[in-house]
């Protein structure tokens, strides 16, 4: 059996994978020439109906992760081929990011830091870093997934803070036991809400969800965090609302085009914080996503069903 890594997994999962399959990884000049593979394991990188028809003896695509839009799930079944996922592996790293990305920007970390390293300050305590508590607000979950509802449960748990939420496919006794009001559209939890979360996953009808018209409808001290994924926030809206104040600040790991240029107006607002794609970055996270893909990999190659195949849409 041989399995192309197309980019770089934890040491662990990867050395066990290599001790039951010929290892192809993102080293290798050949990593891409798939025309002998039996499986490809991918973090970002694209898998399309033209890699597939290319791979003939493909039989499995493993997704590092949990985001299914960079690869063409409709062709690889139409192909026989099955993909395969991780939904649960990095639910606390992107939901811990999430909550992070709100307190840094309530209490101005970035600014604050980037002002001091520039010797901005003779005095201690300068009015213009006095920040926000979040104590007690209310924060707007656009998606109540997995990473949707471990957010929520954080900041209720953490900071008594109120959660309304959005999410067209969870059912109102679902709501209920969550403990998170439903809002009756995403106009409303856009009016209500202090600090907004997204967390749905790209698709058509989430492209550019988060517009001019919707946030136009914003508290003047609203904080919104994207860690969802690119293409949901529209990013010249996004710069122009943090600009005119429509916006009080934002953070995002995702962008249409990544990793964000340097040369992209948001890195030039004081009020905004960019990082590249980190999310479920963290030592944890890595184990358990590398481990889980290898696991499901490893299953179907050897003729069994996998824990977690790709959901149809």
């Amino acid at each position: 059996m041989k399995v192309h890594v197309l980019e770089p997994i934890h040491a662990a999962p990867l050395a066990r994978l290599r001790q039951n399959a010929e290892v192809v990884d993102w080293k290798s000049p050949s990593v891409l020439e798939l025309e002998s593979a039996d499986a490809v394991i991918v973090r970002a990188a694209k898998v399309d109906r033209a890699m597939m028809e290319k791979a003939p003896k493909l039989r499995v695509i493993g997704k590092h992760g949990v985001g299914l839009d960079a690869i063409d799930v409709s062709a690889a079944r139409e192909l026989g081929k099955e993909v395969v996922y991780t939904p649960e592996a990095n639910q606390e790293a992107v939901a811990e990011l999430a909550v992070a990305f709100m307190m840094a920007l309530s209490r101005k970390i970035a600014f604050g830091h980037s002002q001091l390293r520039a010797g901005a300050y003779s005095a201690v305590c300068p009015p213009e870093l006095t920040g926000s508590e979040l104590l007690g607000k209310t924060v707007g979950l656009v998606g109540l997934g997995r990473i949707g509802r471990r957010v929520a449960e954080i900041l209720q748990n953490g900071f008594s803070m109120q959660a309304i939420g959005f999410d067209p496919f969870l059912s109102e006794e679902k709501f209920g036991y969550l403990g998170i009001e439903k809002a009756p559209h995403i106009e409303e939890l856009f009016r209500r809400s202090d600090y907004i979360s997204i967390s749905v996953p790209l698709l058509p009808q989430t492209e550019m969800l988060v517009n001019t018209e919707r946030l136009s409808l914003c508290k003047e001290n609203c904080i919104l965090v994207n860690t969802a994924r690119g293409g949901i926030v529209d990013e010249t809206a996004l710069y122009e609302a943090l600009k005119s104040g429509t916006l009080k600040a934002a953070a995002s790991d995702v962008f249409k085009d990544e990793p964000l240029s340097s040369h992209s107006p948001l890195l030039s607002l004081d009020n905004f914080i960019a990082m590249p794609h980190i999310g479920a970055s963290t030592e944890e996270s890595l184990i358990r996503m590398g481990e889980a893909v290898v696991d499901d990999v490893l299953r179907v190659l050897s003729g069994a069903s996998p824990i977690n195949p790709a959901p149809i849409c």
